[in-house]
């Protein structure tokens, strides 16, 4: 953060001391044990949170892009989870502004203090419209994801489609989901489920088709079935 222009710096400055005010020890207790002990936590529920950030994501308060992404990556290096959920939110606002430079940010953010409530969210809202706007990059990063032996990259391969409804790449859905087919890892296979589940919403016959052809792990297939078959 010495390293950061001043301007960065006083917008972090001026956001800790929000949350530092509006912190709840005993809440932030609940919430460290919710996500298994591996964040701190300054005990901010969604809606607190969300109001007090409100100035912070005001047009007229948000700094020109370089300086945005500067704070994002201080925050993201920043133990408090509430820091890494205001990042998120920070660069989407940006996403009209988005360049192919720019996946350098987001690859950081899912590879680095990593759990499910921060890479859902990279995946659909900010990897998603990034490739919405950047369609031939699709293949290297999804390839270069699948093999990287990353959980939560993998599990951004999988994810970032989950709201294209009839604008989804089935064939490369399948891909990814044959990919990763063999692996045990229950955010994974959950998400495996999840992806099918939502394309389900609005191509049931691929998804009943791809389920009975595959040999998915249980919690897969139920996953992906809940629809199709509760309808």
């Amino acid at each position: 953060m010495n390293n950061m222009q001043p301007e960065g710096r006083e917008y972090i400055e001026a956001l800790e001391a929000e949350f530092e005010q509006n912190a709840n020890p005993e809440l932030a207790q609940e919430q460290r044990a919710y996500l298994k002990n591996r964040f701190v936590h300054y005990g901010l529920k969604t809606p607190i949170r969300r109001e007090i950030q409100k100035p912070f994501l005001l047009k007229s308060y948000l700094p020109e892009k370089q300086i945005m992404l500067e704070i994002v990556r201080t925050l993201w290096d920043r133990p408090e989870r509430e820091f890494h959920y205001f990042a998120q939110e920070l660069i989407f606002k940006y996403h009209r502004q988005f360049e192919p430079a720019d996946m350098e940010y987001f690859e950081y953010m899912i590879t680095h203090q990593s759990w499910w409530d921060t890479v859902d969210f990279i995946a659909t809202k900010l990897v998603g419209t990034f490739f919405k706007m950047y369609p031939d990059l699709i293949q290297t990063y999804t390839d270069k994801w699948l093999k990287s032996g990353n959980m939560w990259l993998q599990r951004t391969a999988l994810l970032f489609q989950l709201k294209n409804k009839d604008k989804t790449d089935a064939q490369l859905l399948g891909h990814c989901i044959e990919y990763l087919i063999p692996s045990e890892e229950f955010f994974i296979n959950k998400a495996i489920g999840w992806t099918l589940r939502e394309y389900s919403k609005t191509n049931p016959d691929w998804v009943l088709d791809f389920v009975e052809s595959h040999a998915l792990s249980a919690l897969s297939k139920k996953e992906a079935l809940r629809l199709i078959f509760n309808s």
